[in-house]
């Protein structure tokens, strides 16, 4: 099977530009991710999963960020 090229992937439509994303997502093991995170990494992500499991009310709501990030007050 042959790669596709560059200029190939651009004349795929988006649905199936979308459908070789989840293919290549699918294609990587979960056991690969994990064994190429850095330990300091995994500690920055065990500690902020604490701090929002600890208190729950402290983020903001995805409709906020958008809005806001949108320029929207």
């Amino acid at each position: 099977m042959s790669q596709p090229q560059p200029d190939d992937i651009h004349r795929l439509t988006v649905a199936e530009r979308l459908e070789l994303i989840g293919q290549l997502w699918d294609s990587i093991p979960d056991e690969a991710s994990a064994a190429d995170m850095p330990d300091w990494h995994r500690q920055e992500v065990e500690r902020r999963l604490a701090l929002a499991d600890a208190d729950p009310n402290r983020g903001i709501p995805w409709e906020q960020v958008k809005a806001r990030l949108k320029g929207k007050p």
